[in-house]
């Protein structure tokens, strides 16, 4: 049976430039989607956050920025159904990631507060890169590689190629600013190569050797469906 890392962030905000606090966590459907996706394939999914704290969902990806009421609806019901898995998820920090066939890392704006930061979560990415063993990362998830470094102190993932939420999308996002940094020009920054789709909130997936990324939350079926394709 396939195993799978789920790394969901434990923030539940993200601090803006002017010292306030936007409310945050996880994007619903980034969960929701590849979860149910990887467990219809049969494969066993493990969910952790550092510290082991019970994850919250970002409330924006329940209302309109979530999509069509219908579908936010959907979603909040099957994260309801979910609710046994969050409440006991396990703590990143005892877990040995080369256990896993697979790691995944689900987006929201929680990311860019703790695991942009997380020297444990950056190990684990630094090793899983190198070791060439399958990671995925979705939409703010990759905010995660800025804690990934190697010995002299490049980033690990400079040269790989990747996709992550773009500038556009960002600021459609009226708070977004008041972003301390753009998700975008930091993995730029770091010596990403950095691509994004001809339009913004449409699916772009990019595979690099054994890394897997989505721009957005649109993108999480495709990346979710692509991970079960391949390593199935």
């Amino acid at each position: 049976m396939t195993t799978v890392l789920m790394v969901l962030s434990a923030a539940d905000r993200w601090t803006l430039n002017d010292g306030t606090i936007h409310p945050s966590g996880f994007w619903a459907e980034e969960f929701v989607i590849p979860y149910e996706t990887f467990t219809a394939a049969g494969w066993d999914v493990t969910v952790a956050t550092p510290g082991g704290v019970r994850p919250t969902v970002d409330r924006l990806s329940l209302g309109i920025s979530g999509g069509l009421p219908t579908t936010t609806r959907k979603l909040e019901a099957k994260l309801d159904g979910l609710a046994r898995v969050l409440d006991a998820v396990r703590n990143l920090y005892e877990l040995n990631a080369d256990e896993f066939d697979l790691v995944f890392y689900p987006g929201g704006h929680g990311p860019m507060e703790d695991l942009a930061y997380d020297a444990v979560s950056g190990a684990l990415l630094t090793r899983r890169l190198h070791e060439d063993k399958p990671l995925a990362l979705l939409c703010h998830a990759p905010a995660a590689i800025l804690a990934a470094t190697n010995p002299d102190g490049s980033n690990s993932f400079a040269g790989r190629n990747m996709t992550g939420l773009s500038n556009r999308e960002e600021l459609l996002n009226r708070f977004a600013r008041k972003a301390p940094w753009l998700l975008e020009d930091r993995m730029k920054e770091v010596g990403v190569n950095y691509d994004k789709g001809f339009l913004p909130l449409r699916p772009h997936t990019i595979k690099d050797r054994n890394l897997y990324t989505g721009q957005n939350p649109q993108s999480s079926k495709e990346l979710a469906e692509r991970l079960v394709k391949d390593l199935g």
